[in-house]
């Protein structure tokens, strides 16, 4: 994840079955540095978009300004990146589709985050999401949880919540981005402003 000066930030995922590295693939987060390279979502999507796939193992990405969001999907490595608009309001992403509620922490998230307190970034309230976003489950089912550890030792190892300022406040006022970043599980690690 990322956010260049211009306030465009972009975020990569991998999708199911892909997670790690391959032989004779490049890494997917050279693509945040791609996008970070523009000044605005819609020309780092579209840079995004003439990627080579075969290049890559399958991903998800967002990217996204204070004007426009962006879901990029790459599902298969023989035909060019998938790009939708990310809906106005709560949306969620995981290894799968954009607010899929058959993966099950979307179905069971997305609820709450959408019934609980809107953030305040600027006055630094963000107590209902990141209670949401430290929330555990069974180590068994770590779909079920916004943080997890498997057994195996697979698990959150860090988390972010970001606020992009809207058009008129960043202009009229010179409000700027606020990003919060746990260096660790967000039920363990304090969230420090970046």
């Amino acid at each position: 994840m990322g956010l260049n000066d211009h306030g465009v930030v972009a975020c990569i995922l991998n999708r199911h079955g892909t997670l790690g590295p391959a032989a004779g693939k490049r890494s997917r987060g050279e693509l945040v540095l791609e996008a970070l390279d523009h000044a605005d979502a819609r020309d780092a999507t579209d840079a995004i978009r003439a990627i080579d796939p075969a290049a890559y193992r399958p991903f998800n990405m967002v990217i996204a300004d204070n004007r426009d969001a962006y879901w990029v999907a790459l599902r298969d490595v023989a035909t060019s990146p998938s790009i939708e608009d990310i809906p106005a309001g709560l949306s969620m992403l995981t290894a799968g589709d954009l607010n899929d509620a058959a993966e099950r922490r979307i179905a069971s998230f997305r609820p709450r985050f959408i019934a609980a307190d809107i953030p305040d970034p600027g006055a630094n309230r963000w107590d209902a999401w990141r209670k949401l976003m430290s929330a555990r489950g069974s180590t068994l089912a770590p779909e079920d949880a916004m943080t997890f550890l498997t057994p195996a030792g697979f698990g959150t190892s860090s988390s972010s919540l970001l606020a992009l300022p809207s058009p008129a406040t960043q202009h009229d006022r010179g409000v700027r981005p606020v990003w919060l970043f746990a260096a660790g599980p967000p039920d363990q690690a304090h969230f420090q402003q970046i």
